[in-house]
């Protein structure tokens, strides 16, 4: 079968009348590219996927290395967080306990007395919460020398528990006084307690 025959088989209108060798090789050849054509379509699927799932797998070596970092350091973290609670335990510890409160109003009315302060006015306000603990302010007006006053402000840093001094303001104890050996300090002591959980 020369070409010209091959062409005027290969026509729609006579297919029909083609050789079977003809009518074979064109379905064969039809059969291949449909096959093609599927191995085609499905590998470009399959590399997509392939492609979702390789991001998947630097998304989740990615992950990996920063918790295996989390993990390196978890002994490094625990031993900071036992260094926090023992911190926090002994700064816990510098709070008083209700029963306590009296106790330490005694002491910073005592320091200012020990120091040779005149006290005007000793006026504690009521407790003002404040997350895990309460601040109770304390009004304070007093008098004496320079060295009287800081002889008390040292006594108060001294003390076993907290007792913050804020709003302090010295002022000549008689405006006549020339020499100024005699000032007059108001200020406000907070004094703080650590509240039990059924407070908070």
């Amino acid at each position: 079968m020369n070409w010209e025959e091959l062409q005027h088989h290969m026509e729609p209108d006579n297919i029909g009348t083609a050789p079977m060798s003809v009518k074979a090789g064109v379905f064969g050849f039809l059969f291949f590219a449909i096959i093609a054509a599927g191995i085609y379509f499905d590998t470009q699927n399959q590399l997509t996927v392939l492609e979702g799932h390789e991001r998947k797998e630097n998304e989740l070596k990615e992950e990996f290395k920063v918790k295996a970092s989390q993990a390196a350091k978890l002994e490094l973290y625990k031993e900071q967080l036992a260094e926090m609670e023992a911190s926090f335990g002994a700064l816990l510890r510098q709070l008083p306990e209700t029963t306590e409160v009296e106790s330490l109003l005694v002491d910073v009315s005592q320091t200012g007395l020990a120091a040779g302060l005149e006290v005007k006015k000793f006026q504690p306000s009521a407790e003002e919460k404040k997350g895990f603990y309460a601040e109770l302010p304390i009004a304070l007006e007093v008098s004496g020398s320079f060295h009287q006053l800081a002889t008390f402000i040292s006594g108060i840093a001294a003390l076993p528990r907290i007792v913050t001094i804020s709003e302090m303001k010295l002022a000549p104890f008689d405006k006549n006084d020339v020499d100024g050996g005699k000032l007059q300090m108001s200020a406000i002591a907070k004094t703080y307690r650590y509240l039990q959980e059924d407070e908070q």
